[in-house]
């Protein structure tokens, strides 16, 4: 099962899904970037919606508001961030679980899970779980076992003195 998920027939399909998740992602936060961002009316909104949990309300409360500035750059540049590395297939394990992370937080905070966020968040743990026809067309197929080699040139080289 496994040789056909990650066949390079199928990982076309991979591609063309982890490619239009970055580009939703990446479309996100250039708007963010490019229109001067400002969460905070976003997260009193959530701190007052009753269908918030208590201990996650507490967490925006507590923790997001009083780094508001933080927060304002943070989510812009996560997204854009996210949605470059998904187009480009490289470092996509890290742009997946930062992108699921960040759909994780915008469903807790109250948008619900009609919203895209559930979607997205959907796609991403389908790329994060199929294996390495995720990035075969991309940036880290040539890249991570570059970097393999290069570890395993270090590893064999630092017993030698």
């Amino acid at each position: 099962m496994r040789k056909h998920i990650n066949g390079t027939k199928i990982a076309f399909v991979w591609t063309v899904l982890r490619i239009w998740l970055g580009l939703q992602w990446i479309e996100a936060g250039y708007y963010k970037i490019t229109s001067g961002f400002e969460v905070s009316g976003f997260l009193q909104g959530a701190i007052s919606n009753p269908t918030v949990p208590g201990w996650y309300a507490g967490f925006l409360e507590g923790f997001a508001l009083p780094n508001i500035e933080f927060f304002n750059i943070l989510i812009p540049w996560g997204e854009f961030l996210v949605g470059l590395g998904l187009i480009l297939g490289f470092v996509t394990i890290p742009a997946l679980i930062a992108g699921a992370f960040m759909n994780i937080n915008f469903i807790m905070a109250g948008v619900g899970l009609s919203s895209p966020d559930s979607k997205f968040f959907a796609v991403a743990m389908i790329l994060l779980f199929i294996g390495k026809g995720r990035y075969y067309y991309g940036l880290d197929r040539y890249v991570i076992p570059y970097l393999k080699k290069q570890k395993n040139h270090g590893d064999s080289s630092a017993g030698l003195s």
